[in-house]
């Protein structure tokens, strides 16, 4: 047997949820999976987005995940019982808030010598929406064959924002994102944006000021439907446009952007692990390739809070900080109760 903490719709009116240790039987590996003993966990707004409500069955919920594994699968090459590894989960299955959890292989990796498992815990969903949104979606070159060219990155202070500003400075970008508050101000500067702007005032005119009345990327990681009619103003002819956010309602995708044959990509980091597609094994070269990044200290995790112990309480405190929109980079659970 296993712990795991669920989530369960709530008659409470103020707090329409609560969360709860249930024992489950131990799961097996078999096929591709891996059976990895869960060290931390840590948030992400996906967790709020997928909670039970009204007359849902208790889940499981729970991505990103640092620990061991324990067991493998007949058909796993590219991992061993031992290996301290991370990964960002997947959607449709059990979440990592257990003390055990199945997770197909060809999304894990081995996580960053160098950094503990909250740390580690911390990286993997926000890495891989950045890196498939800025690298494989828009299509800027790791390498630098993009440099000098700007980005505008809205929610800079984010859990995505917070790599996605690292792996753009990394290309060799201009970085240029969004904050108010000035401890959100201070944590951009230290992920290594070069500007830095106020999204409660003229945006526009901030961009024109600093010398960029067009930038070549927009990566909306915040909000689909407030910056829409802003992104097609001051997006560049033949710019590309990144979101991930769900809008509430059709897309206007005519002029301008029509006029400028802007491209416009969406970014849904679980798409590989839901479909099961060809190159799912990616995930995995891309979260080794962050684990490098890290360890040769060319990134850093981005980690501003730990809870501990994992439990019923801290997760529901985790939950609310999330649903708050004013956290920092990421929060993460080490240590079972």
């Amino acid at each position: 047997m296993m712990r795991a903490i669920q989530f369960s719709p709530s008659p409470n009116t103020e707090l329409p949820y609560c969360a709860d240790f249930i024992e489950l039987p131990r799961p097996q590996a078999s096929g591709y999976d891996i059976l990895v003993s869960i060290e931390a966990v840590a948030m992400n707004p996906v967790d709020t987005k997928v909670r039970p409500s009204g007359t849902d069955e208790a889940k499981t919920l729970g991505y990103d995940a640092a620990g061991a594994v324990i067991e493998t699968g007949e058909l796993v090459d590219s991992l061993s019982v031992g290996d301290k590894v991370y990964y960002a989960g997947d959607v449709t299955r059990p979440g990592s808030n257990a003390e055990l959890q199945l997770i197909d292989s060809r999304i894990v990796a081995k996580r960053p010598e160098s950094l503990s498992a909250a740390e580690a815990a911390a990286l993997p969903l926000t890495a891989l929406t950045a890196w498939e949104s800025l690298y494989e979606r828009m299509g800027i070159d790791p390498d630098g064959n993009q440099a000098g060219k700007s980005i505008f990155i809205i929610g800079g202070a984010g859990g995505v924002g917070s790599i996605a500003i690292q792996l753009a400075k990394l290309a060799g970008l201009t970085v240029i994102t969004t904050s108010s508050r000035q401890e959100s101000s201070d944590w951009c500067q230290e992920m290594g944006a070069d500007h830095i702007i106020n999204h409660r005032e003229d945006i526009q005119s901030q961009l024109s000021e600093l010398g960029f009345p067009a930038v070549n990327y927009v990566a909306n990681y915040f909000d689909t439907d407030a910056y829409w009619e802003l992104t097609g103003e001051i997006i560049a002819p033949q710019g590309h446009i990144a979101l991930i956010v769900e809008p509430s309602g059709p897309l206007y995708i005519g002029d301008p952007l029509k006029r400028k044959s802007a491209s416009i990509h969406w970014e849904f980091m679980f798409t590989r692990s839901m479909f099961t597609t060809e190159d799912i094994q990616k995930q995995q070269q891309i979260l080794s390739k962050v684990a490098k990044l890290v360890d040769t200290g060319k990134i850093r995790t981005t980690l501003n809070q730990v809870l501990s112990p994992i439990s019923p309480e801290n997760l529901m405190k985790a939950h609310q900080l999330q649903e708050s929109s004013s956290s920092i980079g990421k929060t993460a659970l080490q240590d079972w109760q």
